[in-house]
């Protein structure tokens, strides 16, 4: 794998600095450099454009924007950025989500050092990459059509979605994504309907049984 890795620019996009460490090291042992860092979703945007890496690591779940809505706005300014997106969960929900943004591939963070290598190194070479373990899940989630509620929902009320369900407010999205709180109202109520929840409690409901938080 160092010689698939070796000269490759990678930025990295985590809010733990104890993770970043460890993938940096993982990195540059495999002969890659890791030319910057970024812990939320509104700096990743601004880093890439400013670095332009050969590829852009990024966790989903970061403060601010967080991961999938930065996915958006980057791919939305470049297309062929090459963005590998990793997870705590193990669901298909997200990587199904992320792969239609545009990411070239997903990982759970609880794969071996060795797969993640690996899969920098498929992306890296502009080849998709789906976590072993997802991948069955994953593709039949893209073939079928599914009959979970959570998949009915627009990339901008997943967004804000996944936000609601880890405890933040209508004002704190609101300042988060640069929206009206009335905007987000709106989101808000549309997910209720779609999700047949009645309040937040009910949303962190969904997504503890969605594998989209912790329990």
């Amino acid at each position: 794998m160092k010689a698939k890795l070796q000269g490759i620019r990678v930025l990295l996009a985590d809010d733990h600095a104890v993770v970043r460490l460890g993938f940096r090291m993982l990195l540059e042992g495999a002969g890659a450099e890791v030319i910057g860092e970024c812990e939320n979703g509104e700096s990743v945007v601004h880093c890439f454009a400013e670095s332009a890496p050969d590829l852009l690591v990024m966790d989903v779940s970061m403060p601010g924007i967080g991961g999938l809505a930065a996915l958006e706005r980057l791919l939305a300014r470049d297309p062929k950025a090459r963005v590998l997106i990793l997870s705590a969960h193990n669901d298909d929900i997200v990587p199904v989500r992320a792969l239609k943004l545009g990411a070239r591939g997903y990982l759970c963070k609880r794969a071996a050092p060795e797969e993640f290598l690996r899969a920098v190194g498929q992306v890296a070479s502009d080849r998709r990459y789906i976590d072993p373990e997802l991948a069955q899940s994953v593709a039949l989630a893209q073939l079928t059509e599914s009959a979970n509620p959570v998949d009915t929902l627009t990339e901008k009320e997943m967004a804000v979605f996944l936000k609601l369900a880890e405890g933040r407010t209508v004002s704190d999205i609101a300042a988060d994504f640069c929206l009206s709180q009335s905007t987000v109202g709106t989101h808000l109520y549309h997910i209720k309907q779609k999700l047949n929840a009645r309040n937040a409690a009910e949303l962190t409901l969904v997504a503890m049984r969605n594998g989209l938080i912790e329990a």
